[in-house]
């Protein structure tokens, strides 16, 4: 009879594919045709999970309990009968863990940035399921979004025109994490003032200025004074 049984299906009936810790989910191996009785198995990738015989070929219901990262990965269920090790095994179905994502941090090379120069923006979440979005503001208006398929900060590159793209920055980061949005602290910019080319030349005419004045107190004497001895 073992040729005759056909492959069962693997559904899922509650939860979802994309879990998080402690939640509950519920699969069910539906079965081919073939005679009863028969033996479900659920495993997860080799591993076995769980092990149901039933004298009638009807679904049989695996329950869950998603308690860390191990129990995620592919589910397949198999159906056989009690006198046959050979079987039939069902689809795959893979959960995947969705962890919340954690506060970004908003940094810079510099926080000081003279006109036209162009600087960087960096934004990084440590701990987040992949992928991660984040999008970057100045104030309150959205100046980019980056979504990041792999564990590595969004970057954005700036050129300071004026001051005006000087001010305050912030970026969030968000992920399939249901209700988890995070913003970072905020950056600041500020625009070095440029000093004049007067103003070494001022500077640099004072000091020969003040030179001359000392120089001629300090001549004065040598002159002035053996003239007036000599005249005596």
């Amino acid at each position: 009879f073992p040729e005759m049984l056909s492959n069962p299906e693997l559904v899922l009936v509650q939860g979802s594919l994309k879990v998080v810790l402690k939640q509950n989910v519920t699969l069910c191996c539906r079965p081919g045709s073939g005679p009863a009785p028969v033996r479900y198995t659920l495993f997860k990738h080799r591993e076995q999970v769980s092990s149901v015989n039933s004298s009638l070929l009807a679904p049989v219901l695996f329950n869950l309990t998603i308690s860390s990262a191990s129990d995620v990965g592919t589910y397949k269920c198999k159906v056989e009968y009690n006198t046959s090790s050979d079987g039939k095994y069902s689809n795959s179905l893979a959960f995947t863990l969705t962890e919340p994502i954690s506060k970004p941090v908003l940094s810079s090379p510099t926080s000081q940035a003279k006109k036209g120069q162009n600087v960087t923006l960096s934004c990084f979440s440590e701990n987040g399921s992949l992928p991660i979005t984040y999008t970057f503001f100045k104030g309150n208006q959205t100046i980019s979004s980056q979504k990041m398929m792999k564990r590595e900060a969004a970057v954005i590159f700036l050129f300071v025109n004026s001051f005006a793209d000087s001010g305050t920055y912030k970026c969030k980061a968000s992920n399939s994490f249901p209700n988890c949005t995070k913003y970072s602290k905020s950056f600041n910019f500020t625009l070095a003032e440029e000093r004049s080319y007067s103003q070494p030349l001022i500077i640099s005419l004072g000091l020969i200025l003040l030179l001359l004045v000392i120089g001629l107190a300090l001549a004065i004497p040598l002159f002035i004074i053996p003239s007036y001895k000599a005249s005596e």
